[in-house]
């Protein structure tokens, strides 16, 4: 089985992506809605948080997930939105929306979480009996460090919060945060941490926890920039086989769950590397920043591809 026969097949079963900012139509995500709208957590995973592009499309599958398919809690990974006020604000719209990103972790503090934040607290505005919120962080957060050490013991916490509440608040809950985090590992390795990080990771736990109740969503990138230069993905990277299945287009959306024939399911499960980068990036050492240990079949249920990114817009 040809690389380009699995390409082929990626053109043929996946949906292109037209939207280019938030508030646009949604017809072109229309065909994510059934793979996921009977799920209670569906996760967001960016393989990086600082682009403007993986931004918006996530945006956008929120605006979905909202409008259109009952969810009523929005999870924004890494932070609370309590402490810093949103939770209000998106409620009531007491208080400045730029001043409380202010003391936000530094990844929030984007113009496109701003732009989600403002349309959270218009669409309650215009839904005020029945209204989309934040999710809350537990009184009192189980931690893990007994049996797990390190980031092995924030990945079940993770996990454990999000479950917490969505069975607590009986609200349908759209995560967005890193796909380091979302993906389903089982375990799953994090590079280019030394060492390198290998455990199960939130997503795991979800899938465990929850089975199909829990669905991941990939958003993988090709090219552009972050800040600094992002290289094409190199051919140990599936991400230069998603790239190439896009033929010329901006985007799109791949249903890992598609029928698939022997040939092609044996590509997709076997083990691979996806990009993926975290706070610290060296474009020069580009293959060295990724996730492994998994298959992109078990990683995700769908995957947004984005072939070119920009950097996130600061806050003023």
């Amino acid at each position: 089985m040809s690389v380009r026969t699995v390409a082929e097949w990626i053109e043929e079963n996946s949906h292109t992506l037209a939207g280019g900012e938030p508030d646009e139509p949604l017809e072109d995500l229309q065909p994510l809605a059934p793979l996921v709208r009977d799920a209670e957590i569906v996760a967001l995973g960016a393989a990086a948080r600082q682009t403007r592009e993986l931004s918006v499309v996530a945006h956008r599958i929120v605006r979905l997930l909202v409008e259109q398919e009952g969810f009523r809690t929005v999870a924004l990974e890494g932070d609370d939105a309590a402490r810093l006020g949103l939770d209000v604000y998106v409620a009531t719209g007491e208080g400045d929306p730029r001043e409380l990103l202010s003391g936000a972790r530094v990844f929030w503090q984007t113009g496109e979480i701003l732009d989600l934040i403002c349309w959270m607290r218009s669409y309650n505005q215009r839904h005020p009996h029945d209204p989309v919120r934040f999710a809350q962080a537990p009184d009192k957060p189980v931690r893990h460090t007994t049996r797990l050490g390190g980031l092995a013991a924030v990945e079940r916490t993770l996990a454990d919060d999000v479950a917490a509440w969505q069975e607590r608040s009986g609200d349908k809950v759209v995560y967005w945060g890193g796909m380091a985090h979302t993906a389903v590992g089982d375990p799953r390795t994090v590079s280019p941490s030394q060492p390198p990080e290998t455990h199960r990771n939130m997503g795991g736990y979800l899938r465990e926890r929850l089975g199909s109740g829990y669905r991941s969503i990939g958003l993988t990138m090709a090219r552009g920039s972050i800040g600094v230069p992002l290289p094409t993905p190199n051919a140990g990277f599936v991400d230069a086989l998603l790239s190439e299945a896009a033929a010329g287009r901006a985007g799109y959306i791949l249903n890992m769950r598609a029928p698939r024939p022997e040939p092609i399911r044996r590509l997709l499960d076997a083990p691979t590397r996806t990009r993926l980068i975290g706070p610290f990036y060296d474009p020069q050492d580009d293959a060295a920043h990724h996730l492994s240990g998994g298959s992109l079949a078990d990683w995700f249920d769908v995957v947004v591809h984005t072939e070119q990114v920009s950097p996130a817009r600061p806050l003023p």
